[in-house]
């Protein structure tokens, strides 16, 4: 499993150079190592002694993997300052997460009570994906978000709360963050130009006001611009599928 995720790290990460500072100056890779130790032995029973290492590994790593968490191969944590893990969280193999991610519970209720992650998603920097949740395979979320509700596979995810802004993802490269579209702004570029032609129409209505209601009915046209604002504005208002 080390060499999984060593091949891992040399295959999404175009500054690992060479094996020796993969070892000794990732704590990600570090991290997983400690983890690995911990959840073993844990899974035994072992009390005390796997939170000891998980603690020594957050003093040294600035990364926080309870042993209870279970963790796939070829996992990436990318540079990794700030990421915490809890208790029953679930992470699918070759899964990325950046650093001040959080996969945190709610509450203090027992049981399952973190999130499970599908295999090759990709979690952004300083996202929360809080809960009993289910993230499907091959998920992106974006940096900043707050996930709080089950994800269907291959979507894109964005904003505070988290919100589906793409279905079926095409692109292959996991590190093309730039293409995560910003659906805040385009709900409210499509409310501003909704605006602009409420008082374009206005006007146009003032100036035919000399026109019977039935007139001014026949003037005004179809405008199928008007319809698809209208479904991008209810998609942002129930949460766009999630």
């Amino acid at each position: 499993m080390l060499l999984t995720d060593l091949r891992t790290i040399f295959e999404r990460d175009p500054a690992a150079r060479n094996w020796l500072e993969v070892l000794f100056c990732y704590p990600g890779l570090q991290a997983l190592v400690c983890h690995r130790l911990a959840h073993w032995l844990h899974k035994m029973g072992i009390p005390f002694i796997p939170r000891f290492i998980s603690h020594i590994s957050r003093f040294l790593t600035g990364i926080e993997i309870h042993p209870g968490a279970l963790i796939g191969q070829g996992v990436f944590i990318d540079h990794g300052m700030g990421v915490v893990i809890g208790e029953t969280a679930i992470v699918g193999d070759y899964a990325l997460i950046y650093q001040g991610v959080t996969l945190g519970g709610t509450g203090k209720e027992s049981g399952k009570r973190h999130p499970t992650l599908g295999s090759h998603v990709v979690v952004g920097a300083g996202a929360k994906v809080l809960g009993n949740i289910q993230i499907g395979d091959r998920v992106r979320i974006g940096a900043g978000s707050v996930v709080l509700r089950d994800v269907p596979s291959n979507t894109t995810v964005v904003g505070i709360p988290g919100r589906v802004t793409r279905q079926n993802n095409l692109s292959t490269n996991v590190l093309d963050h730039d293409k995560v579209r910003d659906v805040e702004a385009e709900v409210i570029r499509a409310l501003f130009e909704r605006v602009k032609a409420l008082e374009k129409q206005f006007e146009e209505l003032q100036d035919q006001s000399s026109l019977s209601p039935t007139e001014l009915c026949d003037e005004q046209t179809y405008n199928p611009k008007s319809n698809k604002s209208d479904g991008m504005i209810e998609d942002f208002l129930d949460g766009a599928g999630i």
